[in-house]
């Protein structure tokens, strides 16, 4: 099936978009866009790849499900377009980015970030409306699994951000001994007191990539 996604990934994914399960979960996404109301908007599911080609990576920062609610999900984890109401967790991010490196961000969303190298990937990539984890367990965490395997073995040097215990569990897919994890709880509020704030994750990226002669990311 022809998948409309950036060259350079489709080159790194051609295997992948070929393998049964994968035909599957796309006749699923169909039905489900065409029976309910599901986010992002079709022309958004692969927006983090858009944005963000596989020769410019230089850190991943991996969510969960896209948010549910309306006009909030825009293809790109914990990011919302520009007027929108921020998320908790968002808003628990942006506290931590003033307190980290004294920036103050005017907008929710965080295409700039991606534009510069920051893969804002969810490990599900649709949902159905004000049904979170809906698309669960379909064949997309099989996909994104497999692009996460595909950036540690083909890359180095990347900077892997996993917020919370389901990010976490992604580390088994990343050669640590070739790239860099920053890890803590997860910004939402029901644990960002618990080790999210503080945790400095924007300057210990740019530290990094510094180390390694790579431009720091202008958050």
């Amino acid at each position: 099936m022809n998948i409309e996604i950036e060259s350079s990934w489709k080159k790194v994914l051609q295997s992948e978009f070929e393998k049964p399960y994968f035909s599957s979960l796309i006749n699923f996404v169909k039905q489900e866009y065409k029976s309910y109301t599901c986010y992002p908007k079709g022309k958004n599911i692969f927006k983090a790849f858009e944005l963000t080609p596989f020769d410019r990576i230089k850190v991943v920062l991996l969510g969960q499900d896209p948010y549910h609610g309306v006009g909030q999900a825009m293809g790109l984890c914990f990011s919302v377009p520009e007027g929108i109401i921020y998320p908790p967790s968002l808003k628990n991010i942006i506290t931590e980015l003033k307190d980290d490196v004294g920036i103050d961000l005017r907008s929710g969303d965080l295409s700039n970030w991606a534009n510069q190298g920051v893969f804002l990937l969810n490990a599900t990539l649709t949902v159905r409306a004000h049904q979170a984890g809906s698309h669960q367990n379909r064949g997309w965490e099989t996909f994104t699994d497999s692009v996460i395997q595909k950036i540690s073995s083909e890359k180095e040097d990347i900077v892997f951000i996993l917020w919370g215990s389901y990010a976490q569990q992604k580390i088994s897919l990343i050669d640590t001994r070739k790239h860099f994890i920053i890890k803590s709880v997860h910004p939402s509020p029901l644990s960002a007191y618990r080790g999210f704030f503080g945790s400095k994750p924007f300057s210990q990226t740019n530290s990094f990539l510094t180390s390694k002669n790579i431009d720091p990311v202008q958050w």
